[in-house]
């Protein structure tokens, strides 16, 4: 059967999704990147190859998106590259039709999308701090050395939560442990900082913008029923989370990858073996004019296969007149 590979490399996860034609999962994949994406696509590559061997499916497009979209798509041959916007409001476009605004929060940032009539009209991102990412979370569920599937069931069981200051980590953290200095219980502090980074995300990724149902609840921090509880509470509408909400930037990059395979009529896909295969990453400094670009280097045995980092394309120029 034809399908559609889709990869989103981020810089705590790196998720794979495999969608035959009508657009269900066939296989998905989320692993940590580890600071080491060529490592991470390499192994994940691997994987998903295993859980679709002997299914008689056939890679027809791939679509990369994420922080190291750029290098993943030289990896794999990807036959479209799209930025994580694009990528997640397709995806929940394809999830929810009817979707008007999408909460997007990941390991290490967080974003909003407003859609009207299906198209994109507005965004943003978390800029300033980590307070409410994933990463942030998972910090604290250490530190209350409670597990983080069990966090969100947790905050479910207060009965008053307590009031905590959520705009920056730092100020969170250490409100947290002033409120078990005095004696609150887990739930009560677990709920608190639930409803706290939920109101620093609408206060500064949210800020000014209209949110509209449906809303769509996506990424990782999607799995804590805590965080969901509390954007119902402050918003007042009810939250949908999606089937696949922890891959949803793969499954819209696999989507995308359909859509433009059927035009080109082709793929660029080098197929599994490029798990197998030894890439290095390199860099340099470009001195033809008081920019200094830092130019990236992909090659294979010696042999550049793509370079990127050029404000004015001189170099992905040069690479592909050769």
């Amino acid at each position: 059967m034809d399908a559609y590979l889709g990869i989103d490399v981020g810089s705590v996860s790196t998720n794979m999704v495999i969608i035959n034609e009508e657009g269900q999962v066939l296989a998905n994949l989320y692993m940590r990147t580890q600071g080491q994406p060529i490592k991470a696509v390499q192994e994940g590559m691997r994987k998903v190859e295993e859980e679709i061997r002997g299914k008689n499916v056939e890679i027809c497009g791939v679509g990369t998106t994420g922080s190291a979209r750029t290098l993943t798509g030289v990896i794999v041959g990807a036959d479209t590259v799209k930025n994580e916007i694009t990528a997640h409001a397709v995806a929940a476009s394809f999830m929810v039709p009817d979707v008007q605004t999408v909460l997007e929060i990941g390991g290490q940032d967080s974003k909003i999308i407003l859609l009207r009539d299906g198209i994109v009209v507005d965004f943003a991102m978390n800029t300033v701090c980590a307070a409410g990412t994933g990463s942030f979370l998972d910090h604290q569920a250490e530190r209350l050395n409670t597990p983080i599937e069990e966090f969100g069931s947790l905050a479910l069981q207060s009965k008053g939560p307590v009031r905590i200051a959520g705009r920056c980590s730092v100020f969170a953290e250490s409100d947290m442990i002033h409120k078990q200095q005095m004696g609150h219980s887990a739930p009560d502090i677990i709920a608190g900082l639930c409803d706290a980074l939920v109101r620093n995300y609408l206060n500064n990724v949210g800020k000014g913008k209209e949110i509209l149902s449906p809303v769509v609840f996506q990424g990782g921090v999607a799995a804590n029923v805590g965080i969901r509880a509390a954007f119902e509470k402050a918003l007042g509408v009810d939250i949908v989370i999606p089937e696949h909400y922890s891959v949803m930037g793969a499954v819209g990059a696999a989507l995308l990858a359909k859509s433009t395979a059927k035009e080109k009529q082709k793929t660029d896909f080098r197929g599994f073996a490029v798990s197998e295969m030894d890439y290095q990453a390199s860099s340099f400094e470009c001195q033809s004019c008081p920019n200094l670009c830092e130019i990236v280097n992909i090659s294979v045995d010696d042999e550049i296969l793509a370079r990127w980092g050029g404000r004015c394309g001189k170099w992905e120029t040069l690479q592909k007149t050769g």
